[in-house]
């Protein structure tokens, strides 16, 4: 049987292969982005005919993205079927329903020996970050979280949330346990970025980029998400067998969920020129392939004008929705993700192009960590 699996696994490589598999993969996640939230920071930004980054890429396409328990998803069901190709209950992470472990696309990439970096503008334990690299039953559960991307050795961890890390002697620490994961970091190898000057400044290909002890402000003096990106992408590039990275505009959910129109078209915004990054790297690395997608839809938003013409946004909900999200793609294997596609497929396709396989694995174990959070559909 095991004869059988590793002549599976080699046919797919080859098939791959075959087709031009991209050697690096770029996935961008805007949290709580929805069609509406693109034409809003769109028109807003551009005017009716102009065009974001994102709009340039070929491919397009659409997501469902309802949970393994709900209709209306949260960003660790969405997060894990992104990262894992399979779908879980609102509140896990990483895990199935039944609290088997499952395997990441990032995880998977490790397994050939390319770089890895998780980049947000929310606490880097966060549900999406932390879907790619840990595996827990509650999204809570940050601080172990925390303690998980670190063990997985994920090359570039860039965001908030020194909350998680710094000893719990230290002000404004979450650690009720006795660990610095910040000196372990350091003992690691991890080069630790706290502000834009430090980040400038790094050299080492292992990066812990943690600018605020919570969320981002996402306002100066942090270095943006683009300037996250960029520097994401100049070390992870260095690797020879290339990389894997996702990067998440986490903030588009928070305000859209607050029904904050100017501050969410903001986020995307600001998203959308760390995708102009990718799309220069990518461009001129004909081996680079970038996807863009959102999580789930936040707020119900519609676009309408006031008796006067001006641009007059309206929301429905202060929660998640259930509508599909936008897909775009550029690069080797970007046709893959045309049409309507589920949540799960788009890291699937990932995993055909590189021959390599995700989700639950014949060996995989349970997790002993706190009970799933409820599958309310408000939940961040």
């Amino acid at each position: 049987m095991k004869r059988l699996t590793l002549i599976l696994c080699l046919i797919l490589a080859i098939a791959a292969s075959a087709y031009g598999a991209p050697k690096n993969i770029i996935l961008f996640i805007g949290d709580g982005m929805g069609l509406a939230t693109v034409a809003g920071a769109r028109i807003s930004s551009q005017g009716p005919g102009g065009r974001l980054a994102m709009d340039s890429m070929p491919v397009s396409g659409f997501a469902t993205t309802y949970s393994a328990n709900a209709l209306i998803t949260d960003s660790a069901a969405a997060g894990t079927a992104l990262a894992t190709g399979t779908k879980t209950n609102n509140g896990m992470i990483g895990v199935a329903p039944d609290g088997k472990r499952l395997k990441s696309i990032l995880e998977a990439a490790m397994g050939l020996k390319k770089s890895t970096g998780l980049v947000t503008t929310t606490t880097i334990s966060h549900a999406t970050p932390a879907s790619f690299a840990a595996h827990v039953n509650s999204r809570g559960d940050e601080t172990e979280i925390a303690c998980q991307l670190l063990e997985n050795h994920v090359d570039v961890l860039m965001g908030g949330g020194m909350q998680f890390f710094a000893a719990k002697d230290q002000p404004g620490s979450k650690r009720t346990d006795d660990r610095c994961l910040l000196t372990e970091a350091n003992a690691a190898g991890y080069a630790l970025a706290t502000n834009s000057e430090g980040l400038s400044a790094v050299k080492s290909r292992k990066i812990l980029g943690l600018f605020a002890n919570g969320y981002l402000s996402t306002k100066e003096p942090e270095p943006p998400l683009s300037a996250l990106a960029a520097k994401a992408i100049e070390s992870l590039s260095k690797d020879k067998d290339g990389f894997f990275l996702m990067v998440e505009g986490g903030q588009i959910d928070s305000f859209a969920h607050a029904n904050d129109f100017e501050n969410a078209v903001r986020q995307v915004i600001e998203f959308d020129r760390a995708v102009a990054a990718g799309l220069d790297y990518a461009r001129k690395h004909s081996d680079t392939l970038v996807i863009v997608t959102a999580d789930h839809e936040t707020g119900g938003l519609t676009l309408l004008t006031n008796s006067e013409g001006q641009l007059q946004p309206s929301w429905s909900s202060k929660g998640h929705t259930g509508v599909t999200v936008p897909i775009y793609a550029f690069g080797p294997g970007s046709e893959k993700f045309a049409g309507l596609i589920d949540n799960t497929d788009i890291p699937k396709r990932m995993a055909e192009l590189w021959g390599v396989k995700i989700g639950l694995q014949t060996s995989a174990a349970g997790v002993n960590t706190k009970a799933p959070a409820s599958a309310s559909a408000t939940a961040r």
